[in-house]
């Protein structure tokens, strides 16, 4: 045997000797995994500060810190000590850093020069700094802040006057506070307010030469009225007042001058009511204050952008379909060009100011998230991170695709199929369909280690993009207005019946899980049907009458029930899970955190009282502290863990226990015999 002939050989069974080596993904290795933050690019384009998160699970929680590194590649370093700090962004002459760091409970803004030495405070304000923005100049700093209580309305606070008058003044269901746009100067080390009124503001931008400023405002604060915010134009000369430029009942974001000072960008749905439709990119004139579509032909979600130098162009990162790129976009015809062109999800983090480079985060479904750059003329990326080194050689990973099928009426709908690494063909296996928050959210092609873990537990999975999803057509978004928990629902089982028919899944052993609108649409689809064996409900809502006055509600009225409960009472009945709960067989498991104010905690707890009083399966975990999405790293780990015990123990019949993590497992052999048997 010649010495190629072995060669080949022994890289084979060490390739194969790999392979075999590879762990099934687990819940706590996602959990271990290191998350990318954000990142501000140097207005030259040659240095890279990034924020990256790790898990300290002693604290039960992610620390976050900020490296820096060539934009050319090599190694990276630690930026920020131990104070740290966030919302970095570099001056436009490069010459500084401005951050947010907290002084006695209240965000201040630091001044750091970027050619070395400590960050020193620049802001002594009496309340928190929130968002800010350097002036083009380089010499002031704009930022937003919420007007403070008096020395006297302080003190009587703190003795307990603390009642809050609902949607009266600055208060909308939980207390607030008015806000005003100030401006620090560099040099003279002083702030001045710039508005008056009184304002909650959305978001602002200054002009090219420093002379205006637009900002999103609004001067009442009920919860479902984002769309009574206006756009306003304030000179910054002299004593003149702030004048209207918009009057309508649609919610505009995201505001942009151009270089030449001659328009302004933003984004919103429609320009005359709060409309379901995928965000769009409008130009205003403030001389004139009339307004332009320019993204009209551009399907899809469009994330975030930047004008060109010329203000020819802009250039924006948008989600159409499954993936996500980098398009430009020319102001003059509304023509758009994709000059990514990947599959994927890559987003734009930060860009120099001739818009000639820009970095981007990247992530597919194995591919964990990392940051990247490239030029913008020539998308040609060059990875300048790898937080996860091992996670790809270490950890069996799913395999993916993208899959399409009719709905029961005809519809197209789309979705993304996760096999197991070890699948073979021909091979029924168990089912977990997912369905995704909303409900105009949607499966996109980006990482998510849980689906890995299921893989590893040999479930083949459907994460389908129904009617309502956002990221295709504006004609998909509004699929489910008036109708949701139905067409939306045979999209669902529609694509189940085509795995089934395709010989890919076992029709005994399938279950179901979503969270918030996921797990409402799950409820709803488990009073329909009892093809599925188990069903993992998070955060969602059991009675759309009893959630109108306490979360949100601007959607339900607007688009998918329509009108309120007392205007359309049998619509907002008949389309509560509650109210057809009698018709749930499923075993059920349900998770909801006692902080969560866009769907309510009450909610999990009328259904599960509802069944259990019925006397069917169920069980409900409630966790302290957490909001809608959960932040806690243990209280991850035990809903995660519940969920698949729960999902094995009815679908397989399994009696899974997960492993514990290696901290603990290493706390419990740590302990005297007499402390390991009292924690048995």
């Amino acid at each position: 045997m010649n010495k190629q002939v072995l060669f080949l050989l022994a890289a084979a069974f060490a390739c194969g000797t790999a392979a075999a080596q590879k762990q099934p993904m687990t819940t706590d290795a996602g959990l271990n995994l290191v998350q990318l933050g954000n990142a501000v690019l140097s207005p030259d384009g040659k240095t890279v500060i990034y924020e990256r998160s790790d898990l300290n699970w002693g604290k039960n929680k992610r620390e976050s810190s900020y490296h820096h590194i060539a934009a050319s590649g090599g190694k990276s370093y630690r930026y920020l000590g131990e104070d740290g700090g966030s919302d970095l962004a570099y001056s436009p002459d490069g010459h500084y850093i401005a951050l947010k760091r907290k002084v006695d409970d209240k965000q201040q803004l630091f001044l750091l020069p970027t050619a070395g030495g400590e960050a020193t405070q620049l802001t002594h304000h009496d309340s928190s700094v929130g968002k800010y923005i350097w002036g083009k100049d380089s010499k002031r700093l704009y930022f937003v802040a919420d007007v403070p209580r008096s020395k006297a309305e302080q003190k009587l606070y703190k003795d307990g006057n603390d009642a809050v008058f609902i949607d009266e003044g600055a208060n909308g269901q939980t207390e607030g506070s008015w806000q005003n746009i100030w401006v620090f100067d560099l040099s003279t080390k002083k702030a001045k307010k710039l508005t008056k009124g009184e304002l909650l503001i959305s978001d602002f931008d200054v002009a090219p030469d420093g002379t205006r400023l637009v900002y999103a405002g609004r001067s009442e604060n009920r919860r479902n009225q984002r769309n009574f915010s206006e756009l306003y134009l304030l000179p910054l000369s002299g004593d003149t007042a702030a004048v209207q430029l918009t009057n309508n009942k649609a919610p505009e974001s995201d505001l942009s001058w151009a270089p030449d000072g001659k328009r302004v960008a933003y984004m919103a749905a429609d320009d005359k009511t709060w409309e379901l439709r995928n965000d769009k990119i409008w130009l205003l004139d403030p001389a004139t204050k009339q307004h332009q579509l320019l993204s009209g032909k551009f399907e899809g979600n469009i994330n975030s952008y930047y004008w060109t130098p010329d203000a020819k162009a802009i250039l924006f990162t948008g989600q159409q379909r499954t993936n996500t790129n980098l398009y430009r976009i020319n102001v003059a015809k509304g023509e758009y060009k994709n000059l990514s062109n990947q599959a994927g999800t890559w987003r734009m983090l930060d860009i120099t100011p001739d818009r000639s480079k820009a970095i981007f985060s990247f992530s597919d479904y194995n591919t964990p998230t990392d940051l990247y750059v490239s030029e913008t003329s020539k998308f040609k990326p060059t990875r300048l991170t790898d937080l996860n080194p091992h996670f790809a050689d270490s950890l069996q990973l799913a395999t993916a695709e993208v899959i399409r099928w009719k709905s029961e009426d005809g519809l197209e709908v789309e979705g993304l199929l996760y096999l197991p690494a070890n699948y073979q063909k021909g091979t029924k296996s168990p089912l977990l369909l997912h369905i995704h928050g909303g409900p105009a959210g949607s499966f996109t092609n980006s990482f998510n280690p849980a689906y890995h873990v299921w893989a590893s537990l040999g479930y083949v999975q459907l994460t389908p993009n129904v009617r309502g999803s956002s990221g295709y057509t504006d004609a998909l978004l509004r699929g489910n207005m008036s109708d949701i928990g139905n067409g939306d629902y045979e999209d669902l089982m529609s694509g189940v019946d085509k795995l089934i028919a395709d010989g890919l899944v076992d029709k005994d052993k399938m279950a179901v899980r979503g969270w918030s609108y996921g797990g409402i649409l799950g409820g709803t689809t488990i009073t329909k049907t009892n093809r599925f064996k188990a069903a993992s409900l998070g955060a969602m809502v059991s009675d759309w009458a009893s959630e109108y006055g306490v979360g949100f509600n601007h959607d339900v009225r607007l688009w998918y029930i329509k009108g309120t409960p007392w205007e359309n009472p049998e619509g907002y009945r008949q389309r509560s899970v509650l109210t057809n709960a009698k018709n749930i067989q499923t075993p059920t498991i349900l998770f909801h955190g006692t902080s969560d104010v866009t769907d309510t905690e009450m909610q999990s707890m009328m259904l599960f009282t509802a069944l259990k009083d019925m006397g069917k399966t169920v069980r409900y975990v409630q966790f302290p502290r957490e909001p809608h999405g959960f932040r806690e790293p243990r209280h991850q780990r035990i809903r995660d863990l519940e969920e698949i015990k729960w999902i094995q123990k009815y679908t397989l019949g399994q009696e899974w226990q997960a492993p514990a993590r290696k901290e603990d497992a290493k706390k419990d052999a740590e302990s005297t015999p007499a402390e390991a048997s009292s924690k048995r």
